[in-house]
C-alpha cells in the first residue's frame, strides 16, 4: 500500500480496509493494490482518497482523541444519504461502518466527485480573471439558497435537529465549548459571548442548514463556474436558522481590505479582485431567499465566534500534543483575531 501522502500516525490498516471494500462490493479482490492519499486542506475529520482497481473512493473518519459529538460519522452518512433525494449536489454514499476492529473508529466511504475545489491556493494558481468572481459567488450562493429550500420532512430528516430554541442553544453551547478549550486569555471572546447572549434574535425561520458553507467545501463542475457539482463536509448539518448558516459563510468571507493577519488567518479566494464584499453577499442572499436580514451583525458576529471556537478547539488538541500538524501551531492567534473582528462588527454595526 502506498501511504506516502498520509500524515504520521494517521495511516489506515490495509487488510481490514480491503476486506470491507470487498464486503460492500466496491472491489473484486483483496489482493488488489491499494493506494492511499490524505486530503490535507481540512482541519477536522480525516479524509482520504483510496485508489484501487482503477476506481477512486473517499473515506472519512474522525481524528484521534476527537469527541464523538462533533465527529459523528453515522450522522454525516445519514444526512448525505437523505438529502440526495431532494438535493442533487451531494456525493453518493457507498457504506458506513461502526466496527472499530476495521479502522479503530467509525468511518464511511463515498464517491469521489470530480471538479474544482476552489480554496485559496487553487484560485491563486489558476489566476482567475476578476470578472469570473461574480459568477463564482452567484453559483455558490444559489446552492446555499437551494439547500435552504429543501423540505427536510419529505426526505426523512425531520429528526436531524431541534429547530425550536436553536439560536439560544447555539450561543450557549459555543460559549461553553470555547471555555472548555480555552488556553489563553482573550477579553474580546468573553465580551462577544456576553453581547450575543443579550442581543440574539428571538424569532427566526428554520430549515436544513449546512453550517460550514464556504468555497473549499463545494466542488465546481468546471472552470465556467456556472455549476456546483457537490457540497462536501456535512458534519455540522442540522435543522436551524438559515441566517446562522449565512453568518458562518460571511465569517469566512475575507476581503482585500481586511487586515493582513485576517487574510492569512482565514485564507480564502474571496480576497481576490472582482469578489463581492460581505454586505453585497448578504444583500444577494436576501434577494434570492426573500429573508429579512435586520439582525445581520448578530449573525456575522456569531459566525466569527464559531470559527474562533473551532480554531481554538484544534489548537487545544495541538497544545496537548494530541496532534503534531504544524498548521495548528498559531490557531490560538486566529481564534483571538476572529473575536476581535466580531467585536469590531458589533461596535461599528457593520459587517464590512
Amino acid at each position: 500500500m502506498s501511504n506516502q501522502k498520509v500524515r504520521k500516525g494517521e495511516e489506515l490498516p490495509e487488510i481490514p480496509l480491503k476486506k470491507y471494500l470487498k464486503q460492500i462490493e466496491l472491489i473484486s479482490s483483496i489482493e488488489s493494490e491499494l493506494f492511499v492519499e490524505q486530503f490535507t486542506h481540512g482541519y477536522s475529520n480525516l479524509t482520504y482518497l483510496l485508489k484501487i482497481e482503477n476506481k477512486e473512493f473517499v473515506l472519512r473518519k474522525p481524528p484521534k482523541g476527537a469527541i464523538k459529538r462533533g465527529h459523528d460519522m453515522s450522522r454525516e452518512f445519514k444526512v448525505q444519504s437523505g438529502i440526495a433525494k431532494a438535493f442533487s449536489k451531494v456525493p453518493k454514499m457507498f457504506g458506513f461502518s461502526n466496527d472499530e476492529n476495521i479502522l479503530g473508529s467509525d468511518f464511511y466511504i463515498m464517491e469521489k466527485v470530480e471538479g474544482i475545489i476552489l480554496n485559496y491556493k487553487e484560485a491563486k494558481s489558476r489566476n482567475i480573471a476578476s470578472n469570473n468572481y461574480e459568477t463564482i459567488a452567484n453559483s455558490w450562493l444559489n446552492t446555499l439558497v437551494e439547500l435552504h429550500n429543501v423540505d427536510y420532512n419529505a426526505i426523512g430528516l425531520g429528526d436531524l435537529g431541534k429547530p425550536v430554541g436553536y439560536v439560544e442553544r447555539q450561543v450557549t453551547n459555543w460559549g461553553k465549548q470555547y471555555l472548555k478549550a480555552k488556553t489563553d486569555e482573550y477579553p474580546e471572546a468573553e465580551m462577544v459571548m456576553q453581547w450575543m447572549q443579550e442581543n440574539q434574535p428571538k424569532k427566526y425561520d428554520h430549515c436544513l442548514i449546512h453550517n460550514d458553507f464556504k468555497y473549499d467545501n463545494v466542488v465546481f463542475k468546471d472552470d465556467s463556474w456556472q455549476e456546483v457539482s457537490a457540497v462536501l463536509d456535512w458534519e455540522m448539518a442540522t435543522l436551524g436558522d438559515p441566517l446562522m448558516d449565512l453568518g458562518t459563510s460571511l465569517g469566512y468571507w475575507t476581503v482585500a481590505t481586511d487586515h493582513d493577519f485576517v487574510k492569512q488567518g482565514i485564507p480564502s479566494p474571496t480576497i481576490f479582485e472582482g469578489n463581492p464584499i460581505r454586505s453585497e453577499i448578504a444583500k444577494k442572499y436576501a434577494e434570492k431567499s426573500g429573508r429579512n436580514l435586520d439582525n445581520l451583525v448578530f449573525y456575522y458576529a456569531f459566525g466569527l465566534f464559531k470559527i474562533a471556537v473551532i480554531a481554538q478547539q484544534i489548537y487545544f488538541r495541538y497544545d496537548k500534543g494530541w496532534t503534531t500538524d504544524p498548521r495548528f501551531a498559531n490557531l490560538n492567534k486566529a481564534a483571538e483575531l476572529c473575536c476581535k473582528l466580531a467585536l469590531k462588527a458589533i461596535k461599528t454595526k457593520s459587517i464590512d
